[in-house]
């Protein structure tokens, strides 16, 4: 089971008008929209995916790195690896 389960429709919920705005940027393109425009929409677009991003590294921590270090050795190594991993990418991204 998966850290973030008890907040998942609230996850989702956040996600979905980010789904709306990346199609809405598709028609923009198509329509040759102005590029500031289209900067704008990226810009508003980005902003759910973070919003959903920047809690679940704590979520992972308290609830997979947690269950792993109990559990020790290899495991638990691995689950810190990934959690570093996955916050690099984040913060290059």
């Amino acid at each position: 089971m998966s850290g973030y389960v008890e907040n998942k429709s609230d996850l989702t919920e956040r996600l979905n008008p980010a789904e709306g705005q990346v199609h809405g940027i598709v028609r923009m393109v198509e329509d040759d929209v102005y590029c500031i425009d289209i900067l704008t929409q990226i810009s508003a677009a980005t902003k759910a995916p973070e919003n959903v991003a920047l809690p679940l590294p704590n979520d992972h921590l308290s609830h997979c790195v947690a269950e792993a270090s109990a559990e020790g050795g290899a495991v638990a190594e691995k689950k810190l690896h990934e959690e570093s991993a996955a916050i690099a990418r984040l913060v290059r991204s």
